[in-house]
């Protein structure tokens, strides 16, 4: 008699991981899905990060409450972009231009909550913003310059974060 493959293949256990029991997070460092962020509410859902996405009564009865990755570096203070703001303009228009920073950071936490804007300091005559992502910097650099004229200047460090400038007399 003449025995299928599959069959045989399918009663051989070597090889295959004995801690199948474990938590999805713990054999294979992926987090299960879903889970919540306990600091800004945002869901992880098909591995991805969202804060738009509607909370059901189903969905919060399986959730796991953990910390997103975008709270976990602005606790510690980490940032990838980085925008130092100068000029004569930039002191007098602070107000309009801090209100443009917060506008680009909402829109863009809107649908990836992992971007966001760690701190915006001024010190002295320069105005500095950190922000979780260079992308998030790259865009609010061309906002300012967009909407309040000036220079920008764009710089990419060689471990993936961003330096950017911009000024305006």
């Amino acid at each position: 008699m003449k025995t299928d493959k599959g069959l045989v293949r399918a009663k051989s256990r070597k090889g295959s991981a004995d801690n199948k029991a474990a938590p999805a997070e713990k054999r294979t460092g992926r987090l299960s899905e879903p889970a919540a962020c306990e600091r800004c509410g945002a869901i992880f859902s098909r591995r991805v990060w969202r804060s738009d996405r509607r909370v059901t009564k189903a969905l919060l009865d399986g959730i796991t409450w953990t910390r997103c990755p975008a709270c976990k570096q602005a606790s510690a203070g980490e940032y990838w972009g980085r925008i130092v703001i100068r000029g004569g303009y930039a002191l007098e228009q602070e107000e309009a231009i801090r209100k443009r920073i917060a506008n680009v950071d909402a829109r863009a936490q809107f649908t990836q909550p992992e971007r966001r804007v760690v701190s915006a300091e001024r010190n002295g005559a320069v105005f500095e913003v950190l922000t979780t992502s260079q992308k998030l910097a790259h865009r609010i650099v061309h906002e300012l310059k967009k909407a309040f004229r000036g220079r920008a200047a764009y710089h990419w460090s060689d471990d993936g974060s961003l330096f950017a400038v911009w000024e305006r007399d």
